[in-house]
């Protein structure tokens, strides 16, 4: 059975605009190449999956780090969940009706880790019960706005571990309660 798991970079004060966090560090960019490359896949929400899309193509101001991530994201299985798009790219599967029949299909029939990317899509599954963990990566940044890692229904939590993983982010991982 698949574990499914809602990870993002998260603010200081809980928002998790990427565009306004900025790109990680080279360390925790590494942390994110290492642990993608051990996904069984990923299941995005619309917006989410937009903004993964850069890395379809290559781009000239890359460097090595980026090619193997864009490597990695191009070779794992995707689904994502859009009721508005009307196709995907490479790899990825649309899921625009039945969601919760697919999403529990996968969970009953894959084994290992997949990510949930979105605060929306993990919303629609933590009322669902589908959300095995959260994982917060706390960043030193405080933007004062934007969307909250939990977009939603606030699910009761179990704090099971809190890790360093670079010089100044912490990771916090819970279960549901």
């Amino acid at each position: 059975m698949a574990k499914f798991v809602f990870e993002l970079n998260v603010s200081l004060d809980g928002y998790v605009d990427h565009l306004e966090l900025g790109p990680p560090d080279p360390s925790l960019a590494r942390h994110f190449l290492e642990h993608a490359r051990d996904l069984t896949g990923m299941v995005h929400g619309r917006r989410m999956y937009e903004v993964m899309r850069y890395w379809d193509e290559d781009h000239p101001d890359w460097d090595a780090g980026d090619h193997e991530y864009a490597a990695i994201w191009r070779s794992q299985p995707k689904w994502v969940v859009s009721r508005s798009l009307k196709s995907v790219g490479p790899n990825a599967t649309l899921v625009a009706d039945d969601i919760e029949a697919v999403i529990r299909g996968l969970k009953a029939k894959l084994a290992g880790e997949i990510a949930i990317a979105g605060p929306d899509l993990a919303r629609s599954l933590t009322d669902l019960g589908l959300i095995d963990e959260y994982r917060l990566y706390i960043r030193p940044v405080v933007l004062g706005r934007g969307k909250p890692f939990f977009a939603g229904s606030r699910p009761r939590l179990r704090l099971v571990a809190s890790d360093l993983i670079v010089e100044d982010v912490i990771r916090l991982t819970y279960v549901p309660a």
